[in-house]
């Protein structure tokens, strides 16, 4: 452990008040369902004003898989939005390197922002189809094995089976 606080919430990860949010982004950076467009919606147009100019600069193709990057959150009770894009799940090829990546890449990008409060979604765990006690192990290892200025991590599950699979795994 890091020394990292770790925490569970049931709730809507655009209610937090914490420095940083992560968002579960699409690679296009544009909004979308799920996390993604609920950050987008709740935030306002200064985060999709700030992914715009991001894909017309640094990310022409779209945010790579595994990848962080921040922007200003907008409205939302924090500083920042992290976006990362998190694998499709696939039966026939592991991709759990490219969600831990997510993870740490997330905390790292935290780091160099300062910030000390972060929430993570669930990544990969909606409609990317990531089952959901894989999801949880390779969530709360990464935070756990990761170093990071990071205070407090707060994992935000919008669902009982999220939260009872993250909890779960915390008990580990």
């Amino acid at each position: 452990m890091t020394g990292t606080r770790v925490v569970f919430v049931q709730g809507d990860i655009t209610r937090q008040s914490v420095d940083a949010i992560v968002n579960a982004a699409n690679s296009s950076l544009l909004g979308g369902g799920g996390v993604d467009g609920a950050i987008h919606r709740r935030g306002g147009p200064a985060i999709l004003a700030e992914c715009r100019a991001l894909r017309a600069s640094r990310y022409g193709k779209g945010l790579p898989t595994g990848q962080a990057v921040a922007t200003t959150a907008g409205e939302l009770d924090a500083r920042w939005v992290i976006h990362t894009v998190g694998p499709v799940w696939s039966a026939a090829e592991d991709r759990t390197a490219l969600l831990t990546s997510c993870y740490r890449e997330s905390l790292r990008v935290a780091d160099e922002l300062g910030a000390r409060t972060l929430a993570f979604p669930a990544v990969s765990a909606g409609v990317y189809r990531w089952p959901m006690d894989d999801a949880a192990r390779v969530a709360v290892e990464t935070v756990r094995n990761t170093p990071t200025a990071v205070e407090e991590v707060r994992f935000v599950l919008f669902d009982d089976r999220a939260y009872g699979a993250f909890a779960r795994e915390a008990g580990r």
